[in-house]
C-alpha cells in the first residue's frame, strides 16, 4: 500500500516554496514505519537535503537540512530552516535560518543550535520537546513538551544547495509578510482623505494593467487577471480618451476638485527594456505630464517593469538596488528625461505567464507600491498645506475690506 503524506495540498505547496521552487518526497512516516532509529536513517540518510514535518493539533513544525540527514549515532552540522505555521492556514509562515547539530540517538532525533535553541522529537512516546526560545522565535503557543500526531521525513529536491540562496529564500519570507503587514495598516496622511489616488501613465504594453493585477495577486495570495492585458495598438486601457479631451465647458468638469477626489501621486510605467528607445513623440508627452503634475503640486514615481532578474535589484535587506550595473543606464536616463529621484525610480517583475506567485516578485512589487504611498502622503502633505495657507490669505483678505 502507497505511503501518503499527512500534509494538504496547500500545506505541501508551502513547504515547497519555503526554499524555492522545490519538491518534497515521503521517506519516513512515524505512524507506519514506527520509530526504529536504524531504519529511520537507512530511510534518510544518502539522500540529499531533508525535512523533517512534525504535525500537532493545532500546528505544523519541522526543520529542514541542507546537508544529508545524519547516520545512527552521529552529530553533523547543517545549514537548516526551522519553521512553524497553523494548521488550515496558508500563511503566515514563521521561520529561522540556523547552523544547527543534528543527531540521531537510540531514541530520539535533536537540533541544536547556538543560543539555547533545541527541537527534540521522541517518537516513542510521541512528544516534541521545544526550548523557550524556539517557542519565542517560531511564534508558537505550545508548552516546552507536547504531544504530536505525527512526524514524517521528506527529501527535497530542486533546489540549490547553496546556504546563502536558502538563506535569502527564508529571509524575503519573512521580508514580505513585513511588507503586506505595513501596506494593510497603511492610512493616508493624518486622514486627509478616505483612500489615495495614483495615476498609472505609460506607453501602451509597458504593464500598466500587469502591474494593477500583480499588485492583486501579492495581496490576495494567488494570481488574478481582474484587469485586461494587450498591447493593441490603441492599448486596451481607456484611462483618459486622447483624441477626446475633456472640456472646461463640460457641465461635469470640475475646476477646483475637493482634496479626496485629486490625483496624489503620478507613476509613470515603463518597459525596461525599451526606455532608452522611446520615440521623441512619447518623451514629449510624458514630459508634458511631468510639468502639469509639478504646477498641480503632485508628486511622481517611475515604474519600471519586466526586470528580468529579481536577485539583480536585490541587496541583503531586499531594498531596490536601482544602481545595478545592468539597469543604470536605464535609470539615469529616466531621471535625466524626468526629473525625479532616484529614490523614486522603481523596479518590478509583473506576473505575466506564471501559474503561481514568487515571493521575490512579492517584494519588488509591495516595495513599488510602499514607495508610491509614501509619496502619496507627501503630495497630500504638500497640498494640505497649500490649501490652508491659501484660505488664510482669502480670511486675511476679507477681514482688510471689512475694516
Amino acid at each position: 500500500m502507497e505511503v501518503t503524506t499527512r500534509l494538504t495540498w496547500i500545506q505541501e505547496k508551502l513547504l515547497e516554496q519555503l526554499l524555492g521552487k522545490a519538491s518534497l518526497t515521503l521517506l519516513y512516516k512515524s505512524s507506519v514505519h514506527q520509530f526504529i532509529t536504524l531504519d529511520i536513517t537507512k530511510r534518510c540518510s544518502n539522500q540529499g537535503s531533508t525535512m523533517t514535518v512534525i504535525h500537532l493539533k493545532q500546528n505544523i513544525v519541522g526543520v529542514f537540512m541542507l546537508e544529508q540527514f545524519p547516520l545512527l549515532r552521529s552529530e553533523k552540522s547543517s545549514t537548516c530552516v526551522w519553521f512553524s505555521f497553523r494548521q488550515g492556514s496558508s500563511t503566515g509562515m514563521s521561520a529561522l535560518v540556523l547552523n544547527t547539530q543534528v543527531e540521531v540517538s537510540v531514541t530520539q532525533l535533536k537540533f541544536f543550535s547556538p543560543g539555547g535553541f533545541s527541537l527534540i522529537v521522541d517518537p516513542r512516546n510521541y512528544e516534541l520537546h521545544l526550548s523557550a526560545e524556539v517557542i519565542k522565535e517560531l511564534q508558537l503557543d505550545l508548552k516546552g513538551v507536547s504531544p504530536y500526531l505525527e512526524c514524517e521525513i521528506f527529501r527535497v529536491d530542486g533546489i540549490k544547495r547553496d546556504p546563502e540562496f536558502i538563506k535569502k529564500m527564508v529571509t524575503v519570507k519573512q521580508y514580505r509578510k513585513k511588507l503586506l503587514s505595513a501596506l494593510r495598516a497603511y492610512r493616508p496622511h493624518e486622514d486627509l482623505v478616505p483612500e489615495v489616488r495614483i495615476l498609472l501613465v505609460g506607453p501602451v504594453g509597458s504593464g500598466k494593467s500587469s502591474f494593477f493585477n500583480s499588485v492583486k495577486s501579492a495581496f490576495q495570495g494567488h494570481l488574478t487577471r481582474q484587469a485586461i492585458v494587450g498591447s493593441d495598438e490603441d492599448s486596451v486601457t481607456k484611462q483618459f480618451n486622447p483624441c477626446k479631451p475633456k472640456e472646461v465647458r463640460l457641465s461635469t468638469y470640475c475646476t477646483s476638485p475637493p482634496l479626496k477626489d485629486r490625483i496624489h501621486c503620478v507613476a509613470y510605467v515603463l518597459n525596461i527594456n525599451s526606455v532608452n528607445m522611446l520615440s521623441d513623440q512619447m518623451v514629449a508627452k510624458l514630459k508634458k505630464i511631468h510639468r502639469d503634475a509639478v504646477h498641480c503640486g503632485v508628486r511622481e514615481v517611475a515604474l519600471l517593469t519586466n526586470v528580468n532578474n529579481c536577485d539583480e535589484v536585490l541587496d541583503d535587506n531586499f531594498l531596490n538596488m536601482t544602481e545595478s550595473m545592468t539597469s543604470r543606464s536605464q535609470v539615469k536616463n529616466v531621471q535625466d528625461m524626468l526629473n525625479i529621484p532616484i529614490a523614486n525610480i522603481l523596479m518590478v517583475s509583473n506576473y505575466a505567464l506564471e501559474r503561481s506567485l514568487d515571493p521575490l516578485k512579492d517584494v519588488l512589487i509591495f516595495a513599488a507600491l510602499n514607495q508610491m504611498l509614501r509619496t502619496a502622503n507627501d503630495s497630500l502633505e504638500d497640498l494640505f498645506l497649500k490649501e490652508t495657507a491659501s484660505a488664510n490669505d482669502s480670511l486675511k483678505r476679507r477681514s482688510r475690506l471689512r475694516k
